[in-house]
């Protein structure tokens, strides 16, 4: 008898969580000073961990706010995997960074982490002088499933007036997840992403299948993309997320959002975290480059 996405996708956290979540040894930036402390947020589906990540030097003013998500298939819960890209952002970008640590399937489901991202951001918009950061100057990203999450909290900001990020980071996000992943393909024989992989970690985050049409987990389905916040949309060429995310890329654009859309070339899915060294630091600092001039204006 087949396991279930539910038992699979705990196999997964528990056998393959450290070894999916490790970062290039050539990526880890361990020349950037690291001042962090931890923060918990109480949100309408528990309380979240999350960890602060200060600018290396105080100026005497508020920094801006950057929230980010980890990947990880809304399965494995490593928000460490991002380290590296938090300090680097902090450094770069002289902004704080708010890690934060979602709750993951298949023990809480699709609303849990939409909710959590939401609830964490809107409160780091509202408690800046708390927080020691500046609320008003804020965005917002993520990696693969992170991204898939801040997609999320922008449409939500916008649908309910709230706080309105200055830009949404999209790297290498899943975007439809009602289509087929043997409908996804790759350039390359065996990407990082296999249907089976991808089809457990849609099981076990959205269970209901008439659910994975939401906007608020497959974005690219959403009708109306207006009034969005500005994008930074990175794909990998070889990544069988591209299409979705090339696509998501021009309907923001269509739909009046200013958007820097750019394509690694002969990169897979994660290679801001597994290499090659060369278009992952390069990604992270156009990450942290369109941050900083974003959060400046």
């Amino acid at each position: 008898m087949p396991l279930s996405p539910r038992i699979q996708a705990r196999g997964i956290q528990l056998l393959l969580g450290r070894t999916m979540s490790r970062v290039h040894k050539d990526l880890r930036f361990t020349n950037i000073p690291k001042r962090t402390e931890a923060l918990l947020v109480e949100t309408g589906s528990g309380p979240v961990p999350c960890t602060v990540y200060r600018p290396p030097a105080d100026t005497g003013t508020r920094a801006p706010v950057y929230v980010n998500f980890h990947g990880g298939g809304f399965v494995i819960s490593r928000p460490e995997q991002d380290d590296h890209i938090c300090r680097y952002i902090a450094a770069t970008a002289g902004c704080v960074v708010i890690n934060v640590d979602y709750a993951v399937a298949p023990q809480r489901q699709f609303p849990v982490p939409v909710t959590q991202a939401y609830d964490v951001t809107a409160w780091v918009a509202e408690n800046g002088p708390a927080g020691g950061w500046d609320g008003s100057r804020l965005a917002v990203g993520g990696h693969s499933a992170g991204a898939n999450l801040t997609a999320a909290v922008c449409r939500m900001a916008r649908d309910r007036g709230t706080f309105s990020p200055r830009l949404q980071i999209i790297d290498s996000a899943p975007l439809d997840q009602l289509a087929d992943p043997a409908t996804k393909q790759s350039l390359i024989a065996k990407p990082l992403l296999s249907p089976q992989l991808m089809r457990v970690f849609t099981a076990a985050y959205v269970p209901d299948p008439a659910d994975r049409a939401d906007p608020l987990v497959s974005p690219a389905l959403a009708d109306d993309l207006t009034g969005l916040p500005p994008g930074l949309v990175i794909t990998a060429e070889n990544d069988r997320l591209r299409d979705e995310g090339d696509a998501y890329a021009k309907a923001l654009e269509a739909a009046g959002v200013p958007v820097i859309h750019r394509v690694f070339e002969g990169v897979d899915h994660y290679f801001t975290h597994t290499g090659p060294v060369p278009a992952g630091k390069a990604a992270i600092d156009l990450m942290a480059t369109t941050l900083r001039a974003a959060l400046s204006a």
